[in-house]
């Protein structure tokens, strides 16, 4: 399968607490439900703002959108329940990550 220039075919991500400290931090009080669990690898990414799509510095192309890592919790949360967005050139292999929240 030839991915560049195309989308990885997406696979959620589960968070599953390997510890009693990670049980503990896990979940919020007051956001959505959905918050949480928005974690993936491929597919398109969940802007949470605008499409902020990264290019690679090297080659000049539009990044392959890689992941979306989710905030945990109330005690690990991204900025206001905010998502880290990963991108990926697979030409160069340069990577560019950034942060939306609400």
């Amino acid at each position: 399968m030839d991915i560049k220039n195309r989308s990885l075919p997406e696979y959620k991500l589960e968070l599953v607490p390997t510890s009693e400290e990670a049980r503990i931090v896990q979940g919020f009080k007051w956001a959505d439900e959905n918050i949480g669990k928005r974690s993936k690898i491929g597919g398109e990414p969940g802007f949470i703002q605008n499409d902020d799509w990264p290019i690679c510095s090297c080659c000049g192309k539009k990044m392959l959108f890689y992941a979306q890592l989710d905030s945990v919790g109330d005690k690990l949360c991204i900025a206001d329940c905010g998502l880290i967005y990963v991108f990926m050139c697979f030409d160069c292999f340069e990577t560019k990550s950034f942060v939306q929240s609400y």
